[in-house]
């Protein structure tokens, strides 16, 4: 007998045992898909945590799922995990940690959202066009050549990155026969731009604690990067991500503000020609769960966020940097109450990663743990 392991949405500290719909694909129920399932009066949205054989109730006794929500998982066994530390430690119910990591809509039982983003690509006539008779018009060269690299097509974000701001530009093509609008599955920004911006040379400390991280990137290890403003927090941070994405590894940004987030994110498009997403509450919900789910297929190699992407699903995981550490914005004040901070440490570990707490005013917890050993400390 198949008995489904379900953290529902709901304020109970419990796990609820469901039996698999009447008709269902076995392949489809893994740990980390999303159940629609019978609760109290109405239905609930949860996360099948395990699949088991065996029940503290008698078989008669439980309830069927009503539909599984995905066909694949959504979580991790790493996330999980996670997720279970962060329920247990911050004493909050698991169903309702696990709705508080996914986006407004899947929280919500939504089916994930499969439309894509307004895109242009070359018509047939305008994959004929020979960008050698346009060299008086030297954007429209460079859009051309743009879109024979992509024949998928472009989000106008990513034509924008690429070539400036583009509206004009893709209105006149467009008359002449030689671009059409589409859909495409892409999320604004997420394709590399050029670089276009070389970096200074760092400095001896900063060499030295580029140095020193670098050397365990394979491993756990805990970094209290203090340096005041201006002394160049920034390329230390820049450099680490240049190494992470080289090796193939995912990194994650954290930080205070929503603010904070545009500046960062252009800085390293130019910088490193990576792919970036920015998660923030200022996101529409239909984009922010397209870069959730871009983040979580692995597809940007950067994500950038305020404290919510602490629990954001990235299969590559390589390395997490924590910028101002000690801002009171890390913690959540209402409803499931958590440090992002102190999860961010936590994943790091269970993930085998490093982690970069960066500050020009350290908090008094990271400074005792430099104290005590727990983390190194790396002063700029």
């Amino acid at each position: 007998m198949i008995i489904l392991k379900v953290a529902v949405a709901a304020p109970v500290y419990a796990i609820f045992d469901y039996l698999p719909p009447a008709e269902y694909d076995p392949e489809r129920l893994i740990p980390g898909v999303r159940l629609r399932v019978p609760f109290g009066r109405g239905e609930r949205c949860g996360v099948l945590l395990q699949v088991s054989d065996e029940s503290q109730l008698q078989t008669n006794r439980l309830k069927r799922v009503r539909e599984v929500l995905d066909d694949n998982a959504l979580f991790g066994a790493e996330d999980i995990a996670l997720l279970c530390w962060a329920a247990d430690y911050y004493r909050y119910p698991l169903g309702e940690v696990c709705a508080a990591a996914l986006p407004a809509r899947l929280r919500q039982g939504s089916a994930a959202q499969k439309q894509g983003v307004p895109g242009w690509r070359l018509t047939e006539l305008g994959s004929a066009q020979d960008p050698a008779l346009l060299m008086r018009a030297p954007r429209q060269v460079a859009l051309l050549q743009l879109l024979l690299r992509h024949p998928e097509g472009l989000s106008r974000q990513d034509i924008d990155l690429h070539c400036g701001s583009s509206a004009q530009l893709l209105r006149k093509l467009e008359q002449r026969g030689w671009l059409e609008q589409i859909d495409i599955q892409a999320v604004p920004g997420m394709r590399n731009p050029p670089a276009v911006e070389a970096g200074p040379t760092l400095n001896q400390d900063q060499q030295s604690a580029v140095d020193r991280i670098t050397h365990g990137l394979s491993r756990f290890g805990a970094y209290l990067l203090d340096g005041v403003t201006g002394s160049g927090k920034t390329e230390v941070y820049l450099e680490l991500l240049k190494q992470v994405v080289a090796l193939g590894g995912q990194a994650l940004v954290l930080v205070p503000e929503i603010g904070l987030t545009p500046q960062l994110s252009q800085r390293l498009r130019r910088r490193l020609q990576v792919s970036v997403a920015v998660l923030h509450s200022g996101l529409a919900e239909g984009e922010r769960e397209l870069v959730w789910q871009r983040a979580r297929l692995g597809q940007a190699r950067v994500v950038i966020g305020t404290r919510s992407t602490v629990f954001v699903p990235l299969p590559d995981l390589g390395l997490i940097l924590v910028d101002e550490e000690h801002d009171l914005s890390f913690k959540q004040q209402d409803g499931f109450r958590y440090s992002a901070r102190d999860v961010a440490v936590v994943r790091a570990q269970r993930s085998n990663c490093p982690v970069v707490l960066g500050s020009a005013t350290p908090s008094l917890e990271s400074l005792k743990n430099a104290l005590d050993g727990r983390y190194k400390h790396l002063r700029l």
